[in-house]
């Protein structure tokens, strides 16, 4: 037989749902005021979104006490109904626990005053049917205690993953990570990297080029630029282009090194240290006046370019048009004794990192692009050396954001002439680029005078995690227009080409002592982390939260 509401039940119904939402933007109104002011996580918006999920938690119960009704008593439609007052107060306990930086006792009130004003509209229907208020009101009184007790004890849990692996707490490290992600605020996820971090000593490689003035320097830090947004070193390439170009008024470009995200830097106070010792540190020395042109090697997997200067070379990498990712370190020292072996002094080493597209074998590419490496140097000192005149420009587009995938840094090309060789080096602040746009860059710049060349991204983090995707953020090219970039970068190397003068070269190694880096150890640990606590908190959520909701519900039907 299906049962039907009356006409005076659903008008009740209609008046208590009223009610009920009513109650939850007067209590979401309080918490914003005075409770949860200043924030930085909760805003209105947010409040009303946590109420809104634990009102559709709450009126599971609501719903599965309307159904007892129907074949039970009243009493079960209360005593669920108020169950679910301590389901969605031991919820908030947890959220506001987890995700607010507000102390215990705010988080407490801001937990426990919704659901309380929620319940008045119920309390005002529950003494019509004669059901004992006094029998309510200790509920509450016991539900609150179990509601906290309950809760600390799962939150203690889930700190405990933390404490165990990396010596801090889980929860307070998310709420950093959420500062973050949410209000940019770089600091308190700084603090946890540079308490778990590692001391270590970074090498900086400059090229100096000199025309009447200095020209252009090229700089190839040891330190990787994340792990994302404004956290750790995911800013430095600009902030150290920036820097220099502000001190030396020349153009510097800041490519990307062979290492990965064990090198990111802990936090802003590590990149201010490692600017401030480049900028005092740097000299106006040079030794040499030749060059030779460009050599590009490739084979089916790897391509190595390759120009000698004097007795400096500069070597860059690129799988393009497969993935090229971060290179182990272990490339860059093989290029350092290859280059030795043919009486060069130094080797400024350069991952193009300028293509993405799928996976490669990392072991597989490395044998690969030794060998390009291998044969590239060995035809670069071969040729002759001979004068060669430097033209730098930079140009930021104010059309394009880090949503776009573009860093503060923008473009930057560098030109080499060595007879009639025309080679540009084209620097882009971005986190890699879609496979193609390299060749398609490469084979627009022969419009405008350039025989070759090579395309770099910086490896810029600054545009990581600012968007909602896959990968988090949109490598240079996957949202912004290609016509419309490679025209800027025709415009910026226009601009490179008409500066072109007679250059002297220099090369200076800059080693920073005590830098502290996030480390490979602490990175794995910090990637696992989450995955730990996660199956933890499936493995104890059940057993706290079953135990409590019987105590609940043995105290209702004892009361």
């Amino acid at each position: 037989m299906i049962l039907f509401p009356s006409l005076e039940e659903l008008t009740y119904a209609f008046l208590l749902g009223f009610s009920f939402f009513f109650a939850t933007l007067l209590g979401d109104s309080a918490i914003r005021v005075l409770i949860l002011r200043q924030d930085a996580i909760y805003n209105g918006r947010r409040i009303m979104a946590l109420s809104l999920f634990c009102w559709g938690l709450w009126l599971l119960f609501i719903f599965a006490g309307g159904v007892f009704t129907k074949f039970s008593d009243t009493a079960w439609a209360i005593r669920l109904c108020l169950l679910g007052f301590s389901a969605v107060a031991i919820l908030r306990l947890i959220v506001l626990s987890s995700t607010s930086l507000k102390g215990n006792v705010n988080i407490v009130a801001a937990s426990f005053l919704n659901p309380l004003i929620c319940v008045i509209p119920f309390l005002a229907l529950w003494a019509r049917i004669s059901y004992s208020i006094i029998s309510i009101v200790y509920f509450f009184a016991f539900s609150i205690g179990v509601s906290i007790i309950s809760s600390m004890i799962f939150v203690s849990v889930l700190n405990s993953v933390g404490m165990q692996t990396l010596g801090v707490p889980s929860l307070p490290l998310f709420k950093a990570f959420l500062l973050n992600w949410i209000a940019d605020l770089n600091v308190p996820f700084e603090r946890f990297l540079e308490k778990l971090g590692e001391n270590r000593n970074v090498e900086v490689s400059l090229l100096k080029f000199y025309s009447s003035k200095l020209k252009t320097i090229i700089i190839v830090p040891s330190i990787h630029p994340g792990p994302f947004k404004n956290i750790g070193s995911s800013l430095l390439p600009s902030m150290l282009k920036t820097a220099l170009e502000n001190k030396l008024n020349t153009v510097v470009c800041v490519p990307h090194g062979l290492l990965g995200h064990e090198f990111d830097l802990a936090s802003q106070i590590q990149n201010q240290k490692v600017i401030s010792q480049i900028v005092e540190s740097i000299n106006f020395e040079v030794s040499g006046a030749k060059a030779s042109p460009l050599i590009m090697v490739s084979n089916e997997l790897a391509t190595a370019c390759c120009q000698v200067f004097e007795n400096f070379v500069l070597v860059s990498f690129t799988l393009a048009p497969k993935t090229t990712e971060d290179l182990p370190q272990e490339l860059g020292l093989f290029v350092q004794q290859e280059a030795e072996r043919y009486g060069l002094k130094y080797a400024v080493v350069v991952n193009a990192h300028n293509s993405i597209n799928g996976v490669v074998n990392l072991q597989e590419a490395l044998t690969s692009l030794k060998e390009v490496a291998a044969t590239c140097l060995k035809k670069a000192v071969a040729l002759k050396q001979m004068p060669f005149e430097i033209g730098a420009a930079t140009f930021v587009p104010e059309e394009y954001s880090l949503k776009d995938g573009m860093g503060p840094g923008g473009i930057s090309v560098i030109i080499v002439r060595v007879g009639q060789q025309k080679t540009a080096y084209v620097i882009i602040d971005g986190n890699n680029m879609v496979s193609g746009l390299r060749e398609k860059i490469l084979s627009n710049l022969n419009s405008v005078g350039i025989d070759d060349g090579e395309v770099f991204t910086t490896d810029t983090h600054s545009v990581n995690a600012v968007i909602l995707s896959g990968r988090g953020y949109h490598p240079v090219g996957e949202v912004i227009n290609h016509e419309r970039l490679i025209e800027h970068i025709k415009t910026v190397t226009l601009a490179a080409l008409s500066s072109l003068e007679s250059a002297k070269v220099g090369y200076d190694s800059i080693i920073i002592s005590d830098v502290k880096v996030i480390g490979e150890k602490r990175l794995e640990t910090l990637c696992l982390l989450i995955d730990k606590t996660l199956r933890k908190a499936k493995k104890f959520a059940f057993p706290i939260f079953a135990f409590s909701g019987i105590l609940l519900m043995l105290f209702l039907m004892f009361v």
